[in-house]
This record gives structure tokens, C-alpha cells and sequence, in this order.
């Protein structure tokens, strides 16, 4: 029997979303499409403190199959990212995990122009200067922070070709594997620290409207070989039947369709 606050990408999908979890009609919801145009241009306000990292290659530990999507599970204990919209608090690194499509023409939650790319990497963070767990800070309007990487069809990624290899050892839902080839979250950015950044919410249930993105202007490439084998992925766990729909129970398109933005301030830093 299907619990209360199940979902997914299929048969409980995001049109469902909102009966469960009554946040997910709110006024600041994610994932939303950036009109460029609309951008209010603030390199002054968010260049005088400058968006700063550190994320150790020791930090990641388990790659985890929750049934949506790959994630990598993190020590956030040395991590560190402040600046920018965040001002001086201190977000520490929780996890970080990613979104695609069936295809490479989409895939990401956030849209650019209305353009889609072939896939969302999201890095989570959670502010440590006001909040002692990841749990209180996600319930706070200002309790994460999500770094947002776009990925575009190219050549081969190689820290991202880390996190491919192990895919297979979690091919089902439930499934977790030790990470022990360091994987560097740092080397999954792109090298142009441009960015858009406006006040949303998680893109998965509860869709808690508490987190600051901040979009990176700029996309990294993946392969096409490497985004197959994120489509490997399974949403069941191994053991069980295959549920009767299309795809063989593939884990694809796990995306959320973009959100009104409203009358929410988009701002911007950086070059495009």
C-alpha cells in the first residue's frame, strides 16, 4: 500500500504533488525559467562579497540510489560556501544530486529563454550560522542554499565519469555504495563563477519554500555515454518485479516542470 507522502515523476507526479504536500502551491516554488531580460543586473550589491567554496575530495562518501535520481551523500564537516546572495553565513555542504531526461534535448529543472539542457546538477547546503541541523535549516526561509549546474551534451566529464562508474553498483532503488576514488564537488562547476540567483524551494516533496539558488550562468559538458548510464538507473528495488509501465521502471525525466516566478526579484552577477 502506498504510503501518505509517497511521490514520484510518474504515476504521483508533480501535477499530484501539491495534495500531499500543500507547499508545493506556494508563491516561491522551484524550479522556475530564467528570462534573461528580466535580470536585474547586481554586481555591485553581490561582487562586494564575492560566492566562495571549499569542498575537500574527501567529502563525498556514499552514492546512494533513492529511486529518483543518483545522489552522493556528503561529510559536510569541511566544507564551506558563503558570499554572494548569502551574504557572510556559512552553508556547509549536505548533499549533491542530479536531474535528466529520456533524451539530451532536456532534462533540467530550470529553463533559460525557455530553453531546456540535458540535465540539473544540484548542490544542497544548509546554513550552519543560524541552524544546528540540516532538518531545522530546511524548514527556515533562509536555511539552504542549492548551487544549480547546467549540463549540456559533449565530451566526456572526467569527475563527473567518477560517479558514473560506480552508477552500476546502485542500479536499484535503496541501494548505496562507498565512494573510495576521491570525488571532487569543486571540479563539477564550471570555470566562470557567473551566476542568477533568486529565493525558491526544493524541487522534491515537501518543496519546503527555503532555499536561495543560485544558477551558474555557465553549463558543464557531459557525455551522452554518461547521461545512458544515469538512464540505467532502476526506480524499484532489486528483487522486485518491474512496475508495469513504460521505460522499464528507468529512472528519466525526473525533472520538475518550471514555476511561476511572480513577482520574486531575479538577480544576476557575472558574466553570461
Amino acid at each position: 500500500m502506498a504510503s501518505k507522502d509517497e511521490w514520484d515523476y510518474f504515476q504521483n507526479g508533480p501535477s499530484t504533488w501539491v495534495t500531499k504536500f500543500p507547499m508545493a502551491a506556494g508563491s516561491r516554488q522551484s524550479p522556475v525559467n530564467i528570462e534573461t531580460k528580466r535580470a536585474e543586473s547586481d554586481h555591485e550589491a553581490l561582487s562586494s562579497k564575492p560566492l566562495r567554496w571549499k569542498y575537500p575530495s574527501t567529502a563525498s562518501r556514499k552514492l546512494v540510489n533513492p529511486g529518483y535520481c543518483w545522489r552522493v551523500d556528503t561529510d559536510g564537516e569541511d566544507t564551506f560556501l558563503s558570499g554572494g546572495p548569502l551574504m557572510d553565513d556559512v552553508y556547509k555542504l549536505e548533499q549533491y544530486h542530479c536531474h535528466w531526461g529520456c533524451s539530451d534535448s532536456r532534462g533540467s529543472e530550470h529553463t533559460v529563454d525557455g530553453q531546456a539542457f540535458a540535465g540539473e546538477l544540484h548542490l544542497v547546503h544548509w546554513n550552519t550560522s543560524k541552524y544546528k541541523t540540516f532538518a531545522e535549516a530546511a524548514k527556515a526561509s533562509d536555511g539552504l542554499a542549492v548551487l544549480g549546474v547546467f549540463l549540456k551534451v559533449g565530451k566526456t566529464h572526467e569527475e563527473m565519469d567518477k560517479i558514473a562508474r560506480l552508477l552500476p553498483y546502485v542500479s536499484h532503488k535503496d541501494e548505496v555504495v562507498e565512494i573510495t576514488e576521491p570525488i571532487d564537488p569543486g571540479k563539477l562547476l564550471p570555470d566562470d563563477n557567473g551566476y542568477w540567483t533568486y529565493l525558491g524551494s526544493l524541487t522534491t516533496p515537501p518543496c519546503n519554500e527555503s532555499v536561495t539558488w543560485i544558477l551558474f550562468k555557465k553549463y558543464i559538458e557531459v557525455s551522452h555515454h554518461q547521461l545512458n548510464i544515469f538512464r540505467n538507473l532502476r526506480k524499484f528495488p532489486r528483487g522486485e518485479e518491474c512496475p508495469c509501465h513504460e521505460n522499464h521502471g528507468a529512472v528519466i525525466n525526473n525533472f520538475r516542470p518550471p514555476m511561476p516566478l511572480g513577482n520574486r526579484v531575479l538577480r544576476e552577477c557575472g558574466s553570461f
